[in-house]
């Protein structure tokens, strides 16, 4: 099924079905489809220029009004059901004029309004309303009164809901509301797995169930200020598991609360904003409160997707290894049961069955490629990055005995993985084995890089913690090593370039897209090094050029695909977009690999693009090349919110620092890049070996360690 025009594919939500057209002639137009008498299929919701409260597992979604219309996205949300999808306020019969809305953080909005009395001479408006949302359900409606005179008139709320599923709402498809009863000092409504509250402290004055309204009759004398808290809740009404749950009353963050200086104060905006948008996305698993996992982002992906999860995991690594340990096991307590497999090297194989997956998998749906690769299986990376987040956070000091809890897990995945080759290439390890042999697909460059880095950071954590293996493992990351640089290489004009992907046959993929950031990302290894990448050091540097050539860098950040290409195109989520975490992960393989002047552009054009949107990085936005005097283009589809674009934004800045842990060695290299594209950058709060580690990075590239653990030796080069 394609996916919808303006929805990505990979909606954990449930996948809008498709809408609009996808015909290049128009129905009834010579040579196209009959004019059918069918209703136009309704346009998907767009949020780019909502206003969005998440606090998991609730959100909240309006225009910068504040008013709650019931179109679009627009509601109170909880555990993917909309609970209120109209609030619509009057006073005196008048919509007040909308001033301002924006989110104060995360979780929570303020929206203001002017309204002035009827009759009143004064040519200013004397009455404010301000209005507090919290993602959670809480409204706050304060009404002030700055004017001369009393004023005497109605406020009334308009409510109404239809209790529909993210889902279908998405996709644009507005099931009808639902009728209302009076109960108690609100309203309620009935459906038939749900139902929703709507209480007022104070009571309304009036109720008015069939039009949905609740009434007070106000007099606020000059000077004076009234409110009302109105709360949302959501009940259910059907059997069923239980639902994830968010960060409990007393749960800490799992991760250091940093203190971020720099010349750049754009970091000193970006960061926290990126951090507090992280918070709002976490989730409780339900068989362990205290283990927090980040949800994909929202609206459209309000829930957990392994490889989102893991990718934010890994780059907040710095901050801590809690949120590691806690994504970790969640996905080990989802992982594919059932298969044996051999605890050894790769040469040791298990017996398949036929039609069934291989063991030691995680779930994950398949992924739009974009027109020029094929779709990726988001189970497959997050398979191959549960090893490698694994051996990290072992290195950032998550504790040896929870490592060993979580080993049989990562051999699980490396088992996965040893039965996944397709002419000496990894492809799509969700197939069973005999499809893969007789149905090969595409092997994707990107995929390759995970597969070798897992491969190698397995093998770490094998011989440390004595199991069979890990020689086997190292030397099956050589072969693929070698057989890598021999068939994935085109060479051309420019020195040549690596293949985004083979087809069955051998065949190149020529298609250039940021999908080649991967090639720069070989894992943390022993002493804070860097394993061994699937490219020379002449290929990097090659990479490199290209990667910081216009066709890709749009000056804002990475675009998905070349400019070059025919079916570019800006606002394609995998054929043109920026996405923010690609473009981090490209900061940092280039700064780590030495090529700091390339990692500089790519990170003033991020920083650029963040403040335009004041700190709080969407997941995508379009690929235009930047002008003088025009903003980024927001992306209708984005997930705003998204765990992966918050973590990418974090680890772009702390990267530059040169932090590189290796905690079961008692050693820390800091190496930052030396051209300081920031100025001078102080970092402190950051979390190494579970104590508080800060660092200055002075405007000539030099750092100083001034807060570390006293058992770790601090190492420059």
């Amino acid at each position: 099924m394609r996916p919808p025009q303006a929805m990505p594919a990979e909606s954990v939500v449930g996948a809008p079905r498709p809408v609009g057209r996808s015909d290049q002639v128009p129905p009834g137009a010579p040579g196209g489809p009959a004019r059918s008498t069918a209703p136009p299929r309704p346009q998907p919701a767009a949020v780019h220029h909502a206003v969005l409260c998440v606090n998991a597992p609730a959100m909240a979604a309006s225009g910068p009004d504040g008013q709650l219309r019931g179109h679009g996205l627009h509601g109170f949300y909880r555990s993917g059901v909309r609970v209120l999808a109209r609030m619509e306020l009057r006073i005196g019969g008048m919509e007040p004029l909308p001033l301002q809305g924006t989110l104060t953080t995360a979780a929570q909005a303020r929206f203001l309004g002017a309204v002035r009395i009827p009759g009143d001479l004064d040519p200013d408006p004397a009455l404010t309303v301000e209005r507090l949302r919290h993602a959670d359900g809480v409204e706050t409606v304060t009404v002030r009164n700055t004017g001369s005179r009393p004023a005497r008139l109605p406020l009334e709320i308009a409510l109404g809901t239809d209790l529909g599923p993210v889902g279908e709402i998405a996709a644009g498809h507005r099931p009808p509301d639902l009728p209302g009863q009076v109960q108690s000092a609100g309203l309620r409504w009935a459906g038939p797995t749900h139902s929703a509250v709507v209480s007022a402290k104070p009571s309304p004055h009036a109720v008015l169930a069939g039009a949905g309204v609740l009434r007070w009759d106000l007099e606020v004398q000059p000077g004076a200020r009234w409110s009302v808290e109105l709360r949302t809740e959501l009940e259910s009404t059907a059997p069923g598991p239980r639902p994830p749950g968010g960060r409990g009353t007393g749960v800490p963050l799992p991760w250091a609360e940093p203190e971020v200086r720099s010349d750049d104060h754009r970091v000193e905006l970006l960061v926290p904003r990126a951090l507090d948008a992280l918070g709002g996305l976490l989730f409780a698993d339900p068989d362990r409160p205290t283990d927090l996992y980040p949800a994909s982002g929202a609206p459209w992906r309000f829930g957990l997707a392994p490889a989102d999860a893991l990718w934010a995991a890994r780059l907040t690594l710095p901050l801590g290894t809690r949120l590691a340990a806690g994504t970790l096991r969640a996905l080990a307590r989802r992982q594919q049961l059932g298969l044996a497999a051999g605890q050894g090297g790769p040469g040791q194989q298990a017996p398949g069955q036929p039609g069934r997956r291989p063991e030691g998998l995680l779930p994950g749906a398949l992924r739009h490629g974009g027109p020029e690769l094929p779709p990726t299986c988001t189970a497959t990376e997050a398979t191959l990055l549960f090893v490698t987040v694994l051996a990290e956070a072992w290195r950032w000091g998550l504790p040896r005995h929870e490592v060993a809890e979580l080993l049989p897990a990562a051999e699980r995945a490396l088992g996965a993985l040893r039965e996944g080759l397709v002419d000496g290439f990894v492809t799509d390890l969700s197939r069973p084995v005999e499809e893969r042999a007789a149905h090969p697909v595409a092997a994707r460059a990107e995929v390759q890089a995970q597969a070798h880095r897992a491969a190698l950071h397995g093998a770490e954590l094998l011989e440390a913690f004595g199991r069979p293996g890990a020689e086997e493992w190292r030397g099956w990351a050589a072969a693929l090593r070698g057989r890598f640089r021999e068939r994935f290489w085109i060479d051309d004009l420019s020195g040549g370039r690596p293949a985004a992907g083979l087809l069955p046959g051998g065949q190149p993929l020529p298609a250039v897209a940021s999908s080649f950031v991967h090639l720069l990302d070989p894992g943390l290894c022993a002493d804070g090094g860097r394993h061994e990448s699937l490219l020379d050091r002449e290929q990097t540097r090659l990479l490199a050029q290209r990667l910081a050539a216009p066709e890709l860098d749009s000056g804002w950040g990475l675009r998905t695909l070349s400019a070059k290409s025919p079916r570019f195109n800006p606002l394609g989520h995998r054929s043109g977009a920026v996405r923010v975490h690609e473009t981090a992960l490209a900061i940092a393989g280039l700064a780590e690999a030495g090529h700091e002047n390339e990692a500089g552009a790519l990170l003033e054009g991020l920083l650029g693009a963040a403040a335009h949107f004041e700190g709080r990085l969407p997941e995508m936005y379009a690929g235009e090349q930047r002008a003088p005097g025009c903003p980024p283009v927001p992306h209708p589809a984005a997930c705003h919110p998204a765990a992966v674009s918050a973590a990418g934004a974090v680890h772009a800045v702390f990267a530059l620092a040169g932090v590189r842990p290796d905690v079961p060695g008692g050693r820390v290299l800091v190496r930052p890049a030396s051209t300081a594209p920031l100025g001078e950058l102080q970092l402190t709060g950051l979390r190494v070996a579970g104590e508080p580690f800060s660092v200055r990075v002075s405007r000539i590239g030099v750092a100083m360690v001034e807060e570390a653990s006293a058992e770790l030796q601090l190492v420059a080069r």
